[in-house]
């Protein structure tokens, strides 16, 4: 018998981003107010549909740059300044996920340095950073941010929620954390990216002891910064270690 296309339901594929930053010591995601229907007005993670024409990592980095202004990273290449580190994150289905038609989303986990207020894009009627426990405490509303009153549109808190497990989880295996700082960092800055993603405190000896004992994990610069005050501290760079042996292990909270 032969196949048949349109004996089968049409429905639309779209990319949705969770986008992290660290900022102020506090993990941060994107979060864009909808300018369009549906849940014209609420806050959403930034995304939008595939085209004919693209796969899907390029409509993600498409979707990034639209939206947010922030260019991808392809780890294949050297990084450009205040790059987005981008990866697959997880696929969503739900018949009801999207009060339009069916639409099934593959979602994108982008991360990247402190960075400066995002500009909006396309159907986006404005963009900010939000810290991550305030766009996923359900209880209190957004916490106590009155402009973050509503919960996220779609299924969108369930898709943050799983990206930030993602990075939290990566960061104890691989040298992910280095994609939240700059090209050249102190140990210091390396571990409170570790205490704003895990949120919590860590010592800072046995940290520095860990993360420059660990092979391939940190290269010395040979530079040294005093912009964290007090005395000059020393300059790495990420190493070309993509495991961790020994993994940083998360602390129990």
């Amino acid at each position: 018998m032969p196949y048949d296309p349109s004996a089968f339901p049409a429905f639309a594929v779209s990319v949705d981003l969770v986008v992290l930053t660290v900022r102020r010591h506090a993990l941060c995601a994107l979060a864009v107010r909808r300018g369009e229907p549906p849940f014209k007005g609420r806050w959403a993670l930034p995304g939008g549909f595939v085209r004919p024409d693209e796969d899907l990592a390029a409509a993600a980095a498409r979707e990034l740059i639209e939206e947010t202004g922030l260019l991808a990273h392809d780890p294949t290449l050297p990084a450009p300044p205040n790059a987005a580190h981008l990866e697959q994150l997880a696929t969503y289905g739900d018949p009801k996920r999207d009060p339009r038609m069916r639409v099934v989303s593959v979602a994108h986990l982008a991360l990247a340095p402190d960075l400066p207020a995002p500009r909006a894009g396309g159907d986006a009627h404005s963009v900010r950073w939000a810290p991550v426990e305030s766009l996923l405490d359900q209880d209190g509303a957004f916490g106590r941010d009155n402009d973050l009153a509503a919960p996220l549109a779609f299924d969108h808190a369930r898709i943050l929620a799983d990206g930030v497990e993602r990075a939290r989880s990566k960061i104890e295996y691989s040298s992910l954390a280095t994609a939240f700082c700059p090209q050249e960092f102190t140990v210091g800055e390396l571990r409170r990216v570790y205490e704003a993603v895990w949120g919590v405190a860590l010592d800072p000896r046995n940290f520095h002891r860990k993360v420059t004992g660990t092979p391939g994990f940190l290269v010395p610069t040979g530079g040294t910064t005093t912009r964290q005050g007090g005395r000059p501290a020393q300059l790495f760079r990420a190493g070309g270690a993509t495991l961790l042996n020994p993994p940083m292990l998360r602390p129990e909270v």
